[in-house]
């Protein structure tokens, strides 16, 4: 029987958790395959529209027939491929004729982000584009967003409330001499849902909103954003053109042009709530024309491409995990790999309960293994003091 059959959208469905983790190896290998075309004077605009095909190919491959009504399941990308590199932050999806290239020792960091039903799987890592090794800031900052996403995969339990991984966030940065981006939300995902009210702050500097304290529940899916500065955390809205948009649901007008309608229609009908890309049109002028008539209205969330001070730089990792009842499993993110022998850090994380917290495994089979060795050592020597 299906979740839409049994009402249930959560992980207690064994059909939801087949989706979120299909959504999520599709999410990954779009992401492997752009990093390893992240090389000096590739276009950025082109290595997106390559992980966004790749998504929209994959996951056309999956779930295609109808269910009792007739409806087939809707899929595709949930979070457009965008790739920005050194000072800015985000959203950097740029369109045919507005793009750049990569250069030779860029922090170069890719998001994406797929999903099966609405339920989504997103991702996002950091790489140093070309070969060269690294031991100045550009390496500090990896390697506190690095550290930090693992503290929080470690924090990100059952029973665990949100301004822990918070607080763990400043102390693993404070460590690296780096700061976590103000205003950057880690959200619980649900169907169709990238951005609901249960939320983790990176930091709460430069915040006048007090975010309410949540506790992780059973069940409950997380996208984890980390996102670190070299700088103060503070960043801006750039001037160049936001590409990267969502309908806002609860907003409805009827736009005056044809063109506008007509993207309206085609927004409505392909991305009804989850963001989507310009570069998905095929008409370029519609959607240009379209997306300024909608945005005057309110009928359109933007993610503008955001950035920090010239001569900083930003590092990020993103990754999806389900909170089941087994414990908490990460099912998306990729590890340091190839930056781990690129990436020379002379800073390293101090904070005592963060080493500790480090030091414990995410691995739930290698945890139940090690209990069970401990309790059968137990018996054996139990046994031997029997005897």
């Amino acid at each position: 029987m299906s979740d839409t059959e049994e009402g249930i959208t959560d992980l207690s469905n064994p059909d939801v958790t087949t989706k979120y983790r299909l959504a999520a190896d599709i999410a990954q290998k779009a992401l492997q395959k752009v990093i390893e075309a992240c090389v000096e004077d590739a276009d950025i605009g082109e290595l997106c529209e390559m992980g966004d095909k790749l998504m929209e190919a994959e996951t056309g491959k999956l779930y295609n027939k109808k269910d009792k009504e007739g409806n087939k399941v809707s899929k595709g990308v949930a979070f457009p491929t965008c790739i920005t590199v050194n000072e800015l932050v985000g959203c950097y999806s740029p369109l045919k004729g507005e793009s750049t290239k990569l250069k030779a020792g860029d922090v170069a960091k890719i998001d994406c982000g797929c999903h099966l039903d609405g339920f989504v799987g997103a991702v996002g890592h950091t790489i140093i584009v070309g070969k060269e090794e690294v031991t100045d800031r550009r390496a500090d900052v990896i390697m506190a967003a690095y550290n930090a996403a693992e503290v929080a995969l470690r924090l990100l339990q059952v029973g665990n409330t949100n301004t822990m991984i918070t607080a763990a966030f400043t102390k693993v940065c404070d460590d690296f001499n780096c700061k976590m981006v103000q205003g950057e939300l880690s959200h619980e995902m649900k169907k169709h849902v990238i951005d609901s009210q249960k939320a983790i702050i990176g930091t709460t500097e430069g915040s006048d909103d007090k975010l309410e304290e949540i506790t992780f529940e059973l069940n409950e899916v997380y996208c984890l954003d980390v996102v670190v500065s070299t700088g103060d955390g503070k960043c801006k809205e750039t001037e160049l053109r936001s590409t990267v948009f969502q309908r806002a649901v609860e907003k409805s007008y009827i736009l005056k042009s044809q063109k506008a309608r007509q993207f309206l229609h085609e927004v409505s009908k392909n991305y009804p709530t989850l963001p989507f890309s310009l570069r998905a049109f095929e008409d370029e002028t519609m959607a240009r024309v379209g997306v300024v008539e909608a945005k005057r209205h309110g009928l359109l969330n933007e993610y503008p491409t955001t950035t920090a001070k010239a001569g900083e730089f930003i590092a990020k990792f993103r990754f999806t995990a389900l909170l089941l009842p087994g414990g908490t499993k990460k099912v998306t993110g990729l590890p340091l790999g190839d930056l781990e022998k690129q990436v020379k850090s002379s800073l390293s994380v101090k904070d005592e309960e963060m080493v500790k917290l480090l030091a414990t495994s995410t691995n739930r089979k290698k945890q139940k293994k090690k209990a069970k060795d401990a309790k059968d050592e137990a018996k054996d020597e139990e046994g031997a003091a029997k005897s």
